[in-house]
């Protein structure tokens, strides 16, 4: 038996509880898999929509301790997909930590150890699934529900985990668009269906000023066609309201989306050849954003943690009002969040404005960009894309940088990898911060994931053609 077999043993008999795919046994047609990409999303969005059964739209609607991450979770309060893909992201991550670490033994090279760790994760994302469900029931996030509908509650939260385990599967098997994970793609039409929404919902709210639309642009049309006989002052107000989603969030969030785009795309080539077939070349793209989002994605799961015992700590009976509770955070409740005013979790959290704070803003700045930074040079090693790994996978390739000697691949990368990561993670850290304090739709985290997800799915859909 294998080394890492042993190691994942315990999790052989829980296996075949959890919903797997079965891997095909040749390459998925692309018109199939756009199919099972399209109803993918589609399912998702469904779940995203349907309210839990069992809780008031109240108790649903009350401070979201969730709020900030929301975005990034693709989850949604008091429907299918409160826990969103957080189970999955957070079951991958600890598996990605415990197999860099030699914690858990996987030999890649063998088939059965692949299949074992794969179910691994789908177990461990269903254990979390369920203690995350069983925490928001007990904790008292939707209320009094009583023991039969605190039941039903976390049945609903855990076979949306389900669903989402599968269909998270069914891309890593290969039934999905190449370049978008499941993760990845259910988090951007999360935030796609809010920047759509924001921009053209057609309810009409009436903040005290009359019935005005919710959507920005079409808010804007209104006051531009209906009510042109009112002079400039509406216009401007519709675009500028605060109280309502306007142009001036539309544009940072459209400029957000265009400069992540355009740092995905920025990277360097470095040229390879094969040292057993003459004139064969090619060249192996160092991005500028080596790491993608995942520093920042790091970060905000950091963040969330903190906010969670945070808040416990904060309303705690026993602990609330303690040194430790003081030092983590304070607490405040303000409409459907709550907002930290002081302890650590004041400052990880992005200023409503620069200059009410300048201090916050600063360390909050400071804190975010070394994050990104470290996590990213980290996350490089964790994810087995090092100079070290990839030289060596180069070289089984039989691939070397041409004109240099035998071993010169890695230092050539060792030169680029590291410096690519930790400029990437400032960037990706830097875009955040303008994203964060200029209040656009979202997240800064969550909209630089769809930017990224949407320029490597239209990549994806290119080379197919």
């Amino acid at each position: 038996m294998a080394r890492g077999s042993v190691a994942l043993d315990v999790v052989r008999p829980l296996a075949s509880l959890v919903p797997a795919v079965r891997r095909p046994n040749r390459v998925v047609p692309f018109h199939r898999r756009a199919l099972y990409t399209g109803a993918s999303v589609a399912v998702f969005l469904v779940c995203s929509h349907l309210p839990l059964y069992g809780v008031r739209y109240a108790a649903a609607s009350g401070v979201d301790p969730l709020y900030y991450v929301r975005s990034i979770l693709a989850s949604n309060r008091g429907t299918l997909m409160e826990l969103g893909v957080g189970p999955v992201v957070t079951a991958g991550t600890l598996m990605q930590l415990l197999t860099a670490s030699n914690i858990v033994h996987v030999d890649h090279n063998v088939r059965a150890d692949r299949e074992l760790a794969d179910a691994a994760r789908r177990v461990l994302a269903m254990v979390i699934a369920l203690g995350e469900a069983a925490a928001s029931v007990l904790l008292g996030m939707y209320g009094p529900v009583g023991a039969l509908n605190g039941a039903l509650v976390v049945l609903q939260l855990v076979s949306a985990s389900a669903v989402v385990v599968f269909l998270d599967d069914l891309f890593d098997k290969g039934y999905g668009l190449r370049g978008a994970s499941a993760v990845s793609l259910f988090s951007a039409a999360n935030t796609c269906g809010k920047v759509f929404w924001h921009a053209f919902s057609p309810v009409t709210v009436n903040a005290g000023r009359g019935p005005e639309f919710e959507g920005a642009v079409l808010a804007v049309a209104y006051h531009a066609v209906a009510r042109s006989g009112r002079g400039a002052r509406a216009l401007v107000a519709a675009v500028l309201r605060g109280h309502l989603p306007n142009l001036k969030t539309l544009f940072a969030t459209g400029l957000v989306l265009l400069a992540a785009v355009y740092l995905e795309g920025i990277n360097m080539l470095v040229p390879l050849q094969s040292k057993d077939t003459r004139g064969r070349r090619g060249t192996f793209p160092v991005k500028l954003l080596y790491t993608s989002t995942m520093p920042v994605v790091l970060h905000s799961a950091a963040v969330t943690a903190l906010y969670l015992v945070s808040q416990m700590l904060h309303y705690s009976r026993l602990l609330g009002g303690g040194v430790l509770s003081r030092l983590l955070g304070v607490w405040k409740d303000a409409g459907h969040a709550a907002v930290p005013v002081g302890g650590l979790a004041y400052y990880v959290t992005a200023p409503a404005s620069v200059f009410a704070d300048p201090l916050h803003a600063l360390v909050y700045a400071a804190l975010l960009l070394a994050s990104c930074a470290l996590l990213s040079q980290a996350w490089v090693i964790a994810s087995g894309s090092s100079a070290r790994d990839v030289a060596k996978r180069l070289g089984e390739q039989r691939l070397v940088v041409p004109g240099r000697r035998d071993g010169a691949t890695y230092h050539v990368l060792s030169r680029c990898i590291p410096t690519a990561a930790a400029l990437g993670g400032l960037c990706v850290g830097a875009l955040t911060i303008f994203a964060d304090m200029t209040g656009v739709i979202g997240t800064g985290t969550g909209i630089m994931l769809a930017a990224t997800t949407v320029y490597n799915l239209v990549n994806s859909v290119e080379k197919e053609d």
